[in-house]
């Protein structure tokens, strides 16, 4: 976990000194919420519009993009980066689309970084896409990791984000 804990210190840094509204998502902010399952990456959501803002600062680290990205469960703007050995997606935040399997089609993701949570993660307070946003694109997705971060997040009654990794 310290790679991870330095990695998301490095770019929540570098986001927030270019002042670029972001917030966690995937399975960082499932742990927020509960969730216990291991972590394979740190997912971000920015603008756009901002890839080309932090461009020079994470250049060593690209191993993705910027560049569009679709596979059979997304269709998104992404750049990738590997951070000592942690890998971090920031993610765009509003042309994300994902594949509905249940009626064959692709949805694009209502992401509103103007009123995120905010959890403390590993000692840093950040934003963090809402909890009821993470469970509605976990649900459409809904591949294996998902089901298991569903499991955690809708349990009978609604918890505020509490993380203290």
């Amino acid at each position: 976990m310290q790679n991870t804990k330095e990695a998301l210190t490095w770019i929540t840094t570098i986001i927030k000194e270019k002042n670029i509204p972001f917030q966690i998502t995937g399975g960082l902010a499932a742990q927020v919420y509960g969730s216990q399952r291991n972590l394979a990456d740190i997912d971000i959501d920015i603008p756009e519009d901002n890839f080309a803002t932090i461009i020079n600062e994470v250049s060593p680290y690209i191993t993705f993009g910027p560049a569009q990205y679709k596979d059979e469960e997304w269709d998104l703007p992404l750049m990738t980066l590997n951070y000592k050995d942690q890998e971090i997606d920031l993610c765009g935040a509003y042309t994300t689309k994902v594949y509905n399997k249940a009626n064959n089609t692709w949805l694009t993701l209502k992401t509103n970084l103007s009123n995120p949570n905010h959890a403390d993660i590993f000692g840093i307070t950040l934003p963090v896409i809402s909890r009821d946003e993470l469970i509605a694109y976990k649900k459409i997705i809904a591949r294996p990791v998902d089901l298991l971060d569903l499991a955690a997040l809708t349990p009978s009654s609604p918890q505020p984000p509490s993380a203290h990794l």
